[in-house]
């Protein structure tokens, strides 16, 4: 897998890019792939140094990851049903819906907010309540909650983090690698479970 710079992604891509990044991560099956964690605490940090406005930045990625999950669920209500039935592909791998739809099986409407901060999860979760035809209202009320919480609190982070150390963006790796294993040890932890029990 290429190294990738994060800095200089979101440097690069600016608000622009990281708005498409974060709507795609929240609904487009082909966003998994993204950093969403990541990629917030960054822009934070960089926020930090001026090369944002933190104010502006979060409301305008909370609207993102809000309007991406709610595509997603859009999305499960016309085609989840197709997608069900079609064979792995590259990019798309029918196991992610499946494991999605054990999430929200298991947590009901709190798995859109709790979806949030789990990767690749995050993406699939709202696919899965549009092919259930979950109340929208209901949806809603999670995917605004959980939007806003997650945003603000992964910006804020990386701002924060940003204000009090020295040179953070130094130290930018270790703490993204931290983030990668804190996003995804709930699922680990779940998988052994299940392994467990059966």
């Amino acid at each position: 897998m290429p190294h990738i710079d994060l800095v200089e992604l979101v440097k690069t891509w600016g608000y622009y890019g990281l708005v498409f990044i974060v709507f795609s991560e929240n609904g487009l099956f082909f966003g998994f792939f993204f950093p969403g964690d990541s990629l917030l605490f960054t822009a934070g940090l960089l926020a930090s140094q001026n090369w944002f406005n933190v104010w502006v930045l979060i409301p305008i990625l909370i609207v993102a990851a809000i309007a991406g999950m709610g595509v997603g669920y859009w999305t499960g209500g016309k085609f989840g049903s197709w997608l069900l039935k079609q064979k792995d592909t590259w990019f798309f791998k029918k196991h992610y819906l499946v494991e999605a739809r054990a999430f929200y099986d298991k947590h009901g409407g709190k798995a859109v907010l709790l979806a949030r901060f789990v990767p690749i999860v995050r993406t699939f979760v709202p696919i899965v309540a549009g092919v259930a035809e979950m109340n929208y209202s209901k949806f809603m009320f999670y995917n605004v909650v959980g939007g806003t919480i997650w945003v603000t609190v992964m910006t804020l982070l990386g701002y924060y983090l940003g204000l009090a150390v020295p040179q953070a963006d130094t130290y930018l790796l270790p703490i993204i690698l931290g983030i990668v294993i804190l996003s995804i040890l709930p699922g680990v932890v779940h998988m052994r479970r299940n392994r467990g029990s059966k």
